[in-house]
C-alpha cells in the first residue's frame, strides 16, 4: 500500500505561493518547515518499514507533524489575509 505524501505543497497547493515566499522570507517559518520536512521523511521512513520503531514512538512523531503543520498552516493564512 502506498504511503501519503504529507508534505505541504501536496497538502495546500492552493498556498504554494505563499510557502514559496515565506521560506524565502521568514526565518521562522523557514525553520518550522524544514523540521516539518524532516519529521515527515522520518514518519515515510517508519511506515515503508526502512526504520524501526514502536508504535508509541510512531504516534508521538505524527502528534508532532500534526502540531508543526497547524503552526504553519496558521501563518500561511495569516500571509493570505495580509496580502
Amino acid at each position: 500500500m502506498p504511503i501519503e505524501a504529507h508534505d505541504l505543497h501536496h497538502d495546500f497547493p492552493e498556498l504554494s505561493e505563499q510557502i514559496r515566499d515565506l521560506k524565502m522570507n521568514d526565518r521562522h517559518f523557514a525553520k518550522l518547515f524544514e523540521e516539518y520536512d524532516v519529521l515527515d521523511k522520518e514518519i515515510r521512513h517508519i511506515e515503508e518499514q526502512k526504520e524501526a520503531a514502536s508504535d508509541e514512538r510512531l504516534e508521538t512523531l505524527k502528534v508532532r507533524r500534526v502540531a508543526l503543520k497547524d503552526e504553519l498552516y496558521t501563518m500561511l493564512n495569516q500571509a493570505v489575509d495580509n496580502a
